[in-house]
């Protein structure tokens, strides 16, 4: 396989449709560089004008009165200024609006492809980290672009102009004036290639204190309750302090690279100043010459002092681009073509084989039918492959073998969108926008409607408690649901399933962790929807699926029981074992 693109030429292939705003702020750089060189070439000519009068350089464009060269020199000075201003504003405007379209459509592309990857990427993935990809190396680039890029241009702009200068009036006094730029450049780049371990060490010491922070404050009830305060802030102290340290290694490292470099700019100067001089007394450099070299020396070598931040800053944004756009890169499972308008809701699993790891299968040729209008519950221990079957439904993943058919099509040659209009899902820990009851009941409806929120938190029993909240259906439910019990949670997200009226109602483990009163509440909903629509049911509580039309049961992948409640009791089988089990009842 071949090796990745530099990372800047793939950033240029991301950002092709901004090469033209990118092309007039690199030219505004160059613009602005040049008349902001030209002051120092102007000095020279002024002391010139002071000391030579009449002979002065321009006494031989016709102006020969030192009074008339002066004005004109000020003239001369005021427009330079004057353009040297218009395109640094002009270089600025164009950088920093890069610079935020450039981290907008990076954000916006990575979270668009985030969205298409299957929920397993996240967690494999690890979510903390793609929270630092999409918000700290897009903020990271957003900086080079900024004001790096802009730098990095300009002192090689710098260096070329005065370079020519210096070599069109002495070419020996050039060369000694640019000869520490070598050494410059070579210190500058062996300290960054040290100091990135450092740099890295740091930043994971960080990411170390981050986490610990932010696990306690999610936790903080739990310490509390066990008086365990004392200990996580020794916790939290030594991992300060270790970031402490590799922060201080990184620190004592990096504030040597100024005070090298302007030592090296130090030689510069000193040879202009001293053979420059040496020139100028012998009479083969001219004064104003002599005083434009001084300056230029100064303006050639001293950007050189932040050459190692440009260096730095450069090198974190590439990393972060070659991150963004691994991102960008990684391959998205396939979709279908075929949309479906509205479904009926027959659901056909048929010889159904799936891993999540190869030679590691958890289901084992499942072949399962649930007609129209049924309820069909899958029941059995953890890591029987209920939820899996849910996951391959929905579109996560695709089986090894096997399909699964929606009203006799395959799901394959679905898009995943339409298929999923099609389905309502309630997660055994349910997702709560930080929004209001209502926004969250009509979630992904652009335009909600009230009256339909309302019947649909009522056929979910959870009116009663939304309208004694303090603002009704417009209070906020806070991050994550936060200000709402668990229950209460649940039951918004059952309202948020039947609010979207899908054919097909798919409920994983929804009354698995909710009070005994939120499970009643739960199963009167569903007493009143049966039949109304489809609803594939996944439970730990039998009680929740006594009801069903058809129960399976599931065990390492394999369907091992199907029947009614009644039926599997009489079976005395698996179904009956877990039913005597949770209940304690006799089955005879």
């Amino acid at each position: 396989m071949s090796a990745h693109p530099h990372p800047l030429q793939r950033l240029f292939q991301f950002a092709r449709p901004y090469r033209a705003k990118a092309i007039w702020a690199t030219v505004f750089s160059v613009l602005n560089k040049f008349f902001d060189v030209l002051p120092e070439l102007l000095i020279g000519v002024a002391v010139d004008v002071v000391v030579n009068q009449q002979d002065s350089f321009l006494a031989k464009f016709g102006l020969v009165d030192p009074y008339e060269q002066l004005m004109w020199l000020t003239v001369l000075t005021a427009f330079i200024w004057i353009f040297e201003s218009v395109f640094e504003y002009l270089y600025a405007l164009r950088w920093r609006g890069l610079a935020q379209d450039m981290q907008h459509e990076l954000r916006q592309a990575a979270y668009g492809h985030v969205q298409k990857m299957a929920p397993d990427y996240i967690t494999n993935a690890r979510s903390g980290r793609l929270m630092a990809l999409l918000n700290e190396d897009v903020n990271q680039i957003e900086r080079f672009l900024n004001t790096g890029a802009n730098d990095l241009i300009q002192v090689a702009c710098s260096s070329i102009m005065v370079g020519a200068i210096f070599f069109a009036l002495t070419k020996s006094l050039a060369v000694l004036a640019m000869l520490p730029i070598p050494l410059i450049l070579v210190g500058a780049f062996w300290f960054q290639k040290r100091l990135y371990p450092r740099y890295v060490a740091a930043r994971e010491a960080a990411a170390t204190v981050s986490t610990r922070l932010n696990n306690n404050l999610y936790g903080m009830a739990t310490i509390q309750a066990y008086t365990a305060e004392a200990h996580e802030q020794l916790q939290v102290q030594a991992a300060s302090d270790d970031f402490r340290a590799r922060n201080a290694d990184a620190i004592r490292f990096s504030a040597a690279i100024t005070p090298v470099i302007r030592m090296a700019i130090l030689c510069g100067f000193v040879a202009t100043l001293l053979y420059g001089g040496w020139l100028t007394l012998r009479g083969e450099l001219g004064v104003g010459a002599y005083s434009a070299l001084v300056y230029l020396t100064q303006r050639l070598l001293w950007p050189m002092t932040r050459l190692a931040d440009m260096t730095d800053l450069y090198q974190r944004s590439m990393a972060s681009v070659a991150r963004i756009m691994d991102l960008l890169e990684s391959p998205v499972p396939p979709d279908g073509a075929k949309r479906i308008e509205q479904a009926r809701g027959a659901l056909q699993f048929e010889a159904i084989r799936f891993g999540y790891e190869p030679g590691q299968p958890i289901l084992h040729g499942i072949d399962l039918a649930v007609p129209a209008g049924k309820t069909v519950a899958l029941v059995g221990g953890t890591g029987s492959g209920k939820s899996t079957l849910v996951k391959l439904l929905l579109g996560f993943h695709a089986p090894e073998h096997g399909r699964i058919l929606l009203d006799g099509e395959s799901i394959a040659d679905l898009s995943k969108q339409s298929l999923r209009q099609q389905l309502a899902y309630v997660a055994q820990d349910p997702f709560l926008t930080d929004g209001t009851v209502a926004e969250n009941i009509a979630y992904g409806d652009a335009q909600p409607d009230r009256a339909r929120i309302q019947a649909s938190a009522e056929a979910a029993e959870a009116h009663e408690f939304i309208a004694a909240l303090p603002n009704g259906y417009d209070t906020p439910v806070g991050e994550r649901g936060s200000k709402l019990s668990g229950g209460q949670r649940q039951r918004i997200a059952l309202a948020r399933a039947l609010y979207r009226q899908a054919p097909v109602l798919i409920l994983d483990e929804a009354t698995s962790a909710v009070d005994n009163e939120t499970e009643a509440a739960i199963q009167r909903s569903l007493a009143r929807l049966h039949a109304a629509r489809t609803m594939l049911v996944i439970a730990h509580r039998l009680s929740t699926v006594r009801q069903a039309d058809q129960i399976h049961v599931l065990d390492q992948g394999r369907i091992i029981e199907s029947g009614t409640h009644d039926a599997l009791l009489v079976a005395n089988g698996a179904y009956a074992a877990l039913w005597r089990l949770q209940t304690g009842e006799s089955t005879a």
